[in-house]
């Protein structure tokens, strides 16, 4: 027998977030932007990918791919810079992983012009502040 699309379960994202931190870079001596994943979830989450790019009409960035592995419950890791450049742009991080036997994805997008200092505030699991991506 086969499945009818209303029988297929498209597992929801929740406790997973991409972040933005404007932080100390102490091999170059200048503050820069850094995305980040956090996994505020109990568990792990494996096999993680995250693909970003940038865009505003006809101007793209690149497209880079990112192998991040398994990222434990209550913990977080550094996806890429972000450069000055593309902060006028939106900045697109499509998430996939497993979890609970799973496949996930979500589409995180920072709209240009969002990424700034004075909008930093208090990040899950990391102790610094930072940007959260809007839901």
């Amino acid at each position: 027998m086969f499945s009818l699309k209303k029988d297929i379960e498209i597992p929801v994202v929740k406790h997973v977030h991409v972040a933005v931190v404007y932080e100390w870079n102490k091999d170059f001596l200048a503050r820069e932007w850094n995305a980040y994943l956090i996994n505020n979830r109990k568990t792990a989450i494996e096999m993680t990918i995250v693909v970003s790019k940038g865009y505003n009409g006809d101007i793209k960035t690149s497209v880079m791919r990112h192998g991040l592995g398994t990222i434990a419950g209550k913990s977080f890791v550094k996806i890429e810079l972000l450069q000055e450049e593309v902060l006028a742009l939106n900045n697109e991080f499509y998430l996939t992983f497993f979890a609970d036997n799973k496949l996930y994805e979500k589409r995180f997008v920072f709209p240009k012009n969002t990424i700034f200092e004075k909008a930093c505030s208090s990040l899950p699991v990391m102790e610094s502040e930072g940007i959260l991506c809007p839901e």
